[in-house]
Order: C-alpha cells, then structure tokens, then sequence
C-alpha cells in the first residue's frame, strides 16, 4: 500500500511540473518576445541570346559561381526553368535565374556597387538581351 501511494504521490509531481513548465514556457514570448531577422533576398531572370552556342549558354555558368565569390551574399542559388505543367501564370521564358540573401538592405547595396560584382556584371552581359532584378525583404 505504501508503494503504490509513493507512485501515485510520483506521478501527481510529474504531471504538475509538466503542467507548470508548460505554462511557464508559453509565458516567455510575453516577457522575452523573439525579434524576428528581416531578410533580403535577391532575385534575377536572365533571358540569353538565341544565337549562343550551347557552350557559350554553359559558360555563361560562370558568372553565377564568381558572383557566389564576393562578400556580402548568401546561398546564391542559380538554376533554369522548371518542366512544370503549362498555366496561365507560369513564365518559363528566361533562361536562367538566380537568387541569393543578405542580412541587410545596405549590404545589398554595398554588394551592387562592388567592383568586382561590376566586372562580373561587365564581362557577361553581351551573353544575355534581357535582364530583371527583384529585391525582397521578409519579415
């Protein structure tokens, strides 16, 4: 008899400190809120050339992995349009595309303006007729 009081008198303090720390846990947000980090993100289309060879279409490759070399940027993905089913919103006429993050809008400006991002810039926009640029900022 005396055990199965011990267990009870267990499982009662087990199920109150459960309660307690739950209540204690949703309590924090009201006295320590979390700051969500803004994002900034920025996002490219490349529509190349129709008249490049399909090395030239390789090379242009190149820009995307030197631009992954300069400061400032985050996980610069690049890639091409996705085989996804035909719709009315889906444009799949750019050739290639590519997108990367900052911690903060002046280190993507910082990031526009660095010499070596323009040489970049410079040496590759012969290989493409069209270009668009969107920056995003998350909340």
């Amino acid at each position: 008899m005396e055990r199965r009081k011990f267990l009870f008198r267990s499982v009662q303090a087990s199920v109150l400190l459960l309660v307690s720390g739950n209540m204690f846990a949703s309590a924090l947000p009201m006295f320590n809120p979390i700051k969500k980090k803004k994002m900034y993100f920025h996002y490219l289309l490349f529509w190349l050339r129709k008249d490049l060879s399909e090395s030239e279409v390789k090379e242009f490759e190149n820009f995307f992995e030197g631009l992954k070399k300069l400061p400032y940027q985050k996980n610069l993905r690049y890639g091409k349009p996705a085989a996804s089913t035909p719709r009315s919103v889906l444009d799949s006429t750019f050739t290639y595309n590519a997108s990367m993050e900052f911690d903060t809008l002046e280190e993507l400006e910082a990031y526009g303006k660095l010499p070596e991002h323009l040489a970049l810039v410079q040496k590759y926009k012969p290989f493409f007729e069209r270009m668009l640029v969107y920056d995003t900022v998350y909340n």
